[in-house]
């Protein structure tokens, strides 16, 4: 009986340790956060005498909400972001399957080459692109940043799906043809469920580069149309810094992400861990 007690006790302090853990780790990794959620309610005075004792105050977000087109900015933003991963998937998961299917020349060529566009610098690319859309129309317009966009979303979706199309037997789809399906009704009812994981992960993280872009808003975007990392800059004055209205963009800005990375949750460990390390 005293062994039993005595297990059951250290049983229960690991299981006490190891929670114990978690949520020391939770609020390690969602102190940012917190800190920016306190900064939104003080004000430029209080910024530096005070730490978590201060007299909150809603003059941030009346300034960010209220005062400015801060809203204006999240639906472009909004607009641009979704358009982009749109036109990704509709583009990215076809050629996805190509590269996972059929064998060509210089097919391993071919998609490293798309890769490589995800880890070059923006900024080597961005003034002869400045150039062209200049001459053809598209400087400061939605199909501009969404088909630019395409540098920074395309590969990790590409990448990604192409995984999940390879640890597909090909059988399933000759014995679904064998059956009288058409091509399309074997993609679309059979192989998309079976990469949903991987899509939506590569998705959501397209959403999130995409979302998080700056130098191509920075230089491509004018008046007409402003990504909100753009129009956070103009919290930064000449002379100060107002942290407190920083913070209350900050957190509009990543509400989406977070929101959506919450709702999706459950595909995202398995969608990022099976298809994307194949080979």
């Amino acid at each position: 009986m005293d062994t039993g007690k005595s297990r059951g006790m250290m049983e229960a302090l690991e299981a006490l340790g190891r929670n114990l853990g978690l949520v020391l780790y939770a609020l390690f990794a969602l102190f940012p956060l917190i800190w920016m959620a306190i900064c939104s309610f003080k004000s430029d005075a209080e910024m530096y005498t005070t730490v978590f004792r201060f007299s909150p105050t809603l003059d941030n977000y009346r300034a960010v909400l209220l005062g400015t087109d801060y809203f204006k900015a999240f639906f472009q933003n909004l607009a641009v972001a979704g358009g982009a991963v749109a036109l990704t998937i509709v583009v990215g998961v076809p050629a996805a399957y190509a590269l996972a299917r059929y064998d060509f020349k210089k097919k391993e060529d071919l998609a490293f080459q798309i890769l490589s566009f995800k880890f070059a610098p923006e900024i080597l690319v961005i003034l002869p692109i400045f150039t062209i859309f200049q001459r053809i129309g598209l400087y400061d317009t939605y199909l501009g940043l969404i088909w630019i966009y395409q540098l920074i979303t395309m590969p990790l979706v590409i990448w990604v799906v192409r995984g999940y199309f390879e640890e597909i037997n090909v059988e399933i789809e000759q014995a679904a043809q064998l059956d009288g399906y058409k091509w399309f009704d074997v993609f679309f009812r059979i192989l998309v469920p079976l990469i949903k994981p991987g899509l939506v992960a590569s998705g959501l993280l397209a959403f999130i580069f995409a979302w998080n872009s700056f130098t191509f808003p920075l230089v491509l975007s004018g008046f007409k149309i402003q990504t909100m990392t753009i129009t956070s800059l103009r919290y930064i004055a000449s002379d100060t810094v107002h942290y407190g209205q920083v913070a209350v963009a900050a957190l509009v800005a990543v509400s989406p992400e977070i929101l959506a990375c919450l709702f999706i949750q459950k595909h995202l460990v398995r969608g990022l861990s099976f298809g994307a390390v194949k080979g």
